[in-house]
Order: structure tokens, then C-alpha cells, then sequence
């Protein structure tokens, strides 16, 4: 049994016109339109974002943290 929701969201004026003339184009209500739109938006994998390494110009860690526990590292930093 398939149930339908009514909902109200806020969309910017340009992307609705856009939406309505691409459902128009495609021969489509625009309710379909953005069903579909969603659906597949909801179907494709989420990728874990992107985080750049920060990296430091030096020598690396100190001799007495180089092997060192994290816990050692943090109580140094805030101690």
C-alpha cells in the first residue's frame, strides 16, 4: 500500500522555474519530477568527505613522543 505525504518546503524562486520547465520538458509533473529527483538522490552512496591532511614543515614528532601513546601526547598538550 503506497500512502502519500503532503509537506510544504522552501525552494528559491530560480530553482522552482527551473524544476517546472524541466518537468515540462520531460513531459512530467513536477510533483514526479522532484519525487524522482529525490529518490535519486537518496539512492546514490554517500561518500565520506574529503579532509586534506594538514602537514606541518619540520622533523616530525620529538624523540620522547615518538613512540608515545596518545594519552602521553594529549596530557603534554593540556595538561
Amino acid at each position: 500500500m503506497v500512502t502519500h505525504m503532503k509537506t510544504t518546503i522552501e525552494i528559491s524562486d530560480h530553482l522552482l522555474l527551473r524544476a517546472k520547465a524541466r518537468a515540462k520538458k520531460k513531459g512530467i509533473t513536477l510533483r514526479a519530477l522532484l519525487e524522482e529527483s529525490l529518490a535519486t538522490s537518496l539512492n546514490a552512496p554517500v561518500s565520506a568527505p574529503k579532509i586534506k591532511p594538514v602537514v606541518f614543515k619540520g622533523k616530525g614528532l620529538r624523540p620522547e613522543f615518538e613512540d608515545a601513546p596518545w594519552e602521553k601526547i594529549r596530557n603534554t598538550i593540556y595538561p
